[in-house]
């Protein structure tokens, strides 16, 4: 088993990877930027280190200061957890050469399904169904015309090397291409650092349902199971769920067949995800690969009673896998809402700030994957995840009914966040029947949000903002107290190791 492992991340994953650190004895190492040094993840890490400025291109997604804090601190292995990092070869690269082990694929996996184009061309080979389109990055406007007249509008313009919806535009028709083509490149080349994009068949209202698979370095792959992530915004994942309501048990083996397939034929190892669309016909079509833990991973371990990141540390350092696929069985139903610092009714604009007070849901089925505590000021720098939370029941309604009353029962005051949208969401009648698709979420976004204004005046809207006024006007008089009457701060054991005054800072280059 790996000894000391660096996190090369931050916010709720981080704290997600130091639980399964501490589960099997191994010492978390983090990272933080100069805004996060009162993080939990700093709080709750064996050993934290100082990587640099706010901005990530100067700190967490800096390779070399990764590997040196990882060498300086001995580390005997590396995770990434999840985002643009973690699908960067070049991490992996730096690892192997510095003799730490990374928790992840080969990068020579990662550059074969990293890019979507050459997943394509794996796919095909794989005898896995794509989407019909282009295998290859198309050079110029004009033979983008000629492709797209071929396939039939409307089509897709998708980057080589996107990711969350970045570079992706829809072309409904030819007077259309142009202007698309333009914002799809520049978006591109400002997020990936490539301009280069793909052309597809669009399909019409297609569920997004991806499968997760798991591999060791002994050529043993299996499937865990899909998870059904078509409420999205913006080609943004919001709710996702497992199992899929749309799945037949003929689907959920063909696609994961076929996820497996396509593991074998990039000699991938540790934790993946394959993501198809899927039609009204129950056709299913590839669309990329993520070669990393997602996200929604927790609803994957709520109905298969796996814990993915212990599995990922196990595999890294070099076990088998302990199940087989016979071994797999789902239990139960499970749905993850993302918590965001952001403001739906305001065009979803990050809300940074002090959070005054952080109160946590419990009871029956109800996980949180949290980042945050109360006192601590979210930041604007980074991505506005706050947590995660998830419900688990023995089947949809009963998960349902506890995401919903664990949503009544978070409170969170001193910023906006996005719980209110959850709750009429969950409310609403095509969602409880399952009948969604990739544009769901959008093309409902107007109702639900008008729902909110709506109810503006009804007593239950009016003790919210009552209750909110007067949590604020508590934190402020309480700011007026001596310190010595605060509240102590959350327990942080390398500060309780005698660390306090050691704060170790990443080594001079």
């Amino acid at each position: 088993m790996l000894k000391k492992l660096l996190i090369a991340n931050r916010g709720e994953i981080a704290v997600r990877i130091l639980r399964a650190c501490r589960d099997l004895g191994i010492t978390g190492v983090a990272v933080y930027s100069e805004v996060d040094r009162a993080a939990l993840h700093v709080r709750m890490a064996d050993e934290a280190y100082d990587i640099g400025p706010a901005p990530s291109r100067e700190s967490y997604l800096r390779v070399d200061k990764l590997v040196d804090i990882a060498r300086h601190a001995g580390c005997d292995a590396l995770h990434p957890g999840y985002g643009f990092l973690a699908e960067n070869p070049e991490l992996p690269r730096a690892c192997a050469a510095a003799g730490i082990t990374f928790v992840g694929p080969s990068p020579e996996a990662m550059e074969q399904l990293g890019s979507k184009t050459a997943a394509r061309e794996l796919a095909y080979r794989a005898g896995v169904p794509v989407v019909p389109g282009v295998r290859e990055p198309i050079p110029q406007l004009e033979a983008a015309r000629r492709i797209a007249g071929k396939i039939g509008y409307p089509v897709l313009l998708k980057a080589v090397a996107g990711g969350g919806g970045k570079g992706m535009r829809m072309v409904a028709g030819a007077n259309e291409l142009a202007a698309a083509w333009r914002d799809a490149a520049s978006e591109a080349l400002n997020a990936f650092g490539d301009a280069r994009v793909y052309i597809e068949k669009y399909l019409d209202r297609p569920r997004h349902i991806e499968m997760q698979i798991f591999s060791d370095a002994y050529g043993n792959v299996i499937y865990l199971g899909e998870r059904e992530c078509s409420v999205q915004r913006r080609h943004q994942k919001v709710i996702e769920e497992a199992p899929s309501t749309f799945m037949t048990p003929e689907l959920r083996r063909n696609m994961g067949e076929a996820a497996v397939r396509l593991a074998l034929e990039a000699h991938y190892t540790n934790a993946g995800t394959a993501e198809f669309l899927v039609d009204g016909s129950r056709h299913f079509y590839f669309l990329e690969v993520n070669t990393r833990l997602q996200v929604e991973h927790p609803v994957t371990e709520a109905v298969t009673g796996l814990d993915l990141v212990k599995l990922q540390l196990r595999v890294a350092a070099g076990e088998r896998l302990p199940i087989t696929q016979q071994d797999v069985s789902l239990r139960g139903h499970a749905m993850e809402c993302r918590i965001y610092a952001e403001d739906p009714e305001n065009h979803f604009f990050p809300s940074p700030g002090q959070i005054i007070s952080w109160r946590t849901p419990h009871g029956p089925g109800i996980r949180l994957d949290e980042g945050v505590y109360s006192g601590w000021t979210v930041p604007d720098e980074y991505d506005p995840l706050l947590a995660k939370l998830v419900a688990w029941g023995a089947d949809r309604p009963e998960a349902l009914a506890r995401l919903k009353r664990a949503l009544q029962e978070l409170l969170i005051e001193g910023i906006r966040t996005n719980t209110a949208l959850f709750q009429r969401i969950l409310a609403d009648a095509d969602f409880q029947k399952g009948a969604i698709h990739t544009r769901w979420l959008d093309e409902r976004l107007a109702p639900l949000l008008s729902a909110r204004a709506a109810g503006a005046g009804s007593p239950g809207e009016a003790l919210e903002i009552k209750v909110a006024m007067i949590a604020a006007a508590l934190w402020h008089l309480n700011q007026a107290k001596p310190a010595s009457e605060h509240p102590a701060e959350p327990v942080s054991r390398w500060r309780e190791d005698g660390k306090r005054e050691q704060i170790s800072r990443a080594p001079d280059r």
